[in-house]
């Protein structure tokens, strides 16, 4: 017979037999209560007083602040013609993690962007928030983009630069980059005054990225400021054209001319050679973008000897028809020979600058020492930038004198052992210009009264040194090409071997500096033209006709009345015409 099981009760285990202290259960209780509590007044504190981090995380999901470009200022030349002005665009960007386009979609979008469509799926794939597809779209394409209705992909408005002038001013406004700011030149020299600042404002976009409600202005944009330049557009035309076919002609490397209005100083024409058009920078190369006017230095050759006859005059130590014998036309100094072209025999300092001749610039340089002839070019701006605050602005190059040796120092009397830029050689031959005053140069168009100059020389020998370069551009000197109808012309040719590695080469720089009209100059031009190689490399014929066509085309653009009859000019026969020494030719 089976035995019943006997019934198990709790009070049979042991553990459960004991009584649990009431304390404890209290003490659960008050620290839930605690909790909750603790719960309720957080969630109040929150919702109710201090509720600024939930709307913050609230508003993340809807509201963002987007930034307002400003309008970049624009360029105009002195008489106000655009040559520079900011035009709106639009860039495509995209959330990737919201963009999901359909192979249809991505299609459509790739050829609106002309991008391929691998590239175009690569960047959606991407893991970052935003992604841009491309910038600078114009707005008749982004219109199209925007009708395709795809979730993800977003605009923005932005500016792009464009350049009327194209290739013309390329080198003094330079360019700006998908940024819009300043890259090079003047857009890169004033982009604090030009850029402005960006604004903000508030908004609220739905799931798609729309915005449904503007909320409001947190910063309202500035607008940059617009800048007059000194540069007559006309005149850097007429600069720029004339530069560029005497490149052709003479199948030159390069070239550039400046030009300066001597009552102001200011700048109305800077040309480069090669150079670029920033509206389409796909092929740009480094050799486009210098500016030879500005930032690059070259020996000045024969352009300089009127410098040291204008000292010998200045300084009472000869006149202009003070005679020097330059016998037969060479000149022995240590171990070095220098030479003229032809014998010349007895020339008076008028006619040796008329001749150019390098054994009478020698014997008048050796009536100074090293420190008074330094001490000359330093007051005529050598060797030091010009301060236009343009970028990459040289300075030239001029050694301190005590390292000069005899031969040194008459090779620098003709422009043979130093160098300049052409900006500070025009700017130097604005002392004969203007009575002997030098003032500072200008790319920016100045108002009221022009700065005041300081003076390197008296008014009489200005005068004096206008006549001897009006002879010297005259027939009989080296550059009656440079002559005008109607207008008497004053200035001197250079011509100098380049210097390569160390060692001068059969590569010439030819130059022509002048201004007219003589009785009350008005235009100083300075052309350079870098290795002519179509067989003629002297600076009275390469470089001297390009300041002809310039110089008669600027001053009748700017009404400027005839001094000389306007009758065709009987320039002197080749044969007759004197021709300067290349630099290295005279050592």
């Amino acid at each position: 017979m089976k035995k019943k099981p006997v019934p198990v009760t709790l009070n049979h285990n042991p553990l459960l037999r004991r009584e649990l202290p009431a304390w404890r259960a209290r003490l659960v209780l008050v620290g839930l209560l605690g909790c909750s509590c603790a719960l309720v007044a957080r969630a109040a504190w929150l919702q109710g007083f201090n509720n600024e981090f939930l709307q913050a995380k609230g508003e993340s999901r809807y509201a963002r602040v987007l930034e307002v470009p400003a309008t970049r200022g624009r360029i105009t030349d002195r008489n106000g013609d655009v040559l520079a002005v900011s035009t709106p665009v639009r860039s495509i960007w995209a959330i990737p993690s919201d963009a999901r386009l359909s192979p249809a979609d991505a299609r459509s979008l790739a050829a609106l962007l002309e991008m391929d469509v691998t590239e175009l799926n690569d960047r959606l794939a991407s893991a970052r928030d935003f992604v841009y597809l491309r910038r600078q779209l114009s707005p008749e394409v982004a219109e199209k983009v925007a009708a395709l209705k795809l979730s993800g992909i977003h605009q923005q408005q932005e500016y792009r630069r464009y350049y009327p002038g194209g290739e013309t001013t390329a080198h003094i406004l330079g360019f700006t980059g998908v940024e819009d700011r300043g890259q090079e030149g003047i857009e890169l020299a004033y982009d604090r005054v030009l850029a402005g600042a960006s604004g903000s404002r508030r908004v609220i976009k739905d799931r798609r990225g729309q915005i449904v409600e503007d909320v409001e202005s947190i910063r309202p944009p500035r607008d940059g400021e617009d800048l007059a330049l000194s540069i007559d557009a006309k005149i850097q035309y007429l600069a720029y054209s004339a530069l560029r076919e005497a490149i052709q002609k003479h199948r030159a490397k390069a070239g550039a001319v400046v030009v300066l209005d001597s009552q102001t100083g200011e700048v109305l024409a800077l040309a480069n050679a090669p150079t670029y058009n920033p509206n389409n920078r796909a092929t740009l190369t480094g050799a486009q973008l210098r500016n030879r006017v500005i930032t690059d230095s070259f020996e000045p050759g024969s352009t300089l000897k009127p410098f040291v006859a204008a000292l010998a005059i200045d300084r009472g130590k000869l006149t202009a028809s003070s005679e020097i014998d330059t016998g037969q036309g060479r000149m022995t100094i240590g171990r070095a020979t220098i030479h003229d072209t032809s014998r010349h025999g007895m020339l008076n300092v008028a006619q040796i600058v008329q001749k150019s001749s390098n054994v009478g610039t020698v014997k008048i340089a050796m009536e100074f020492s090293p420190q008074e002839m330094w001490a000359f070019y330093d007051a005529l701006g050598f060797g030091a930038p010009l301060g236009l605050g343009f970028p990459g602005e040289a300075a030239g190059r001029l050694r301190n004198p005590s390292t000069w040796r005899p031969i040194e120092q008459a090779t620098m009397s003709y422009g043979h052992g130093l160098s300049v830029t052409l900006i500070q050689l025009a700017r130097a031959y604005l002392a004969f210009a203007r009575d002997g005053e030098l003032m500072p140069v200008s790319l920016v168009r100045q108002e009221g009264l022009p700065k005041a100059g300081k003076r390197v020389m008296s008014p009489q020998t200005a005068r004096e040194m206008r006549a001897i370069l009006e002879m010297a551009a005259g027939p009989g000197g080296t550059a009656p090409k440079a002559q005008i109808a109607g207008y008497r012309v004053a200035g001197k040719t250079g011509t100098a071997h380049k210097l390569e590695g160390g060692r001068y080469t059969n590569k010439y720089v030819s130059s022509f500096v002048g201004f007219a009209p003589v009785s009350a100059p008005r235009l100083i031009v300075a052309v350079m033209i870098d290795e002519p190689s179509a067989g003629q490399h002297y600076g009275g014929a390469v470089a001297a006709p390009v300041f002809a066509r310039i110089t008669e085309s600027a001053l009748r653009a700017l009404g400027v009345a005839p001094d000389a009859p306007l009758v065709p000019l009987q320039l002197a026969r080749p044969a007759t015409a004197a021709v300067e020494t290349p630099a290295r030719e005279a050592m």
